[in-house]
């Protein structure tokens, strides 16, 4: 955790505190690790969702409606 440099206060439901504690405690990490680790998963999923947007940026846009009749279309619905 030497790496870590700033300190922030994060208040947590306490099931989901004491949960947190417990994970700790039996994988032999902080919290605070569990935390940085969590955060980190979520930022890199944003990532890759706004890569997937830009990529398909350029594909032709269709409409709810067109999407239903569609489906209908096919015995989907």
């Amino acid at each position: 955790m030497s790496n870590l440099s700033k300190r922030s206060t994060i208040y947590f439901d306490p099931s989901i505190h004491q949960t947190l504690r417990v994970k700790a405690a039996s994988s032999h990490r902080s919290v605070s690790e569990l935390v940085d680790d969590a955060v980190r998963l979520q930022l890199l999923e944003d990532h890759e969702d706004l890569k997937a947007v830009a990529d398909r940026v350029n594909e032709p846009e269709v409409s709810y409606e067109t999407m239903l009749s569609d489906l209908k279309k096919h015995g989907k619905i």
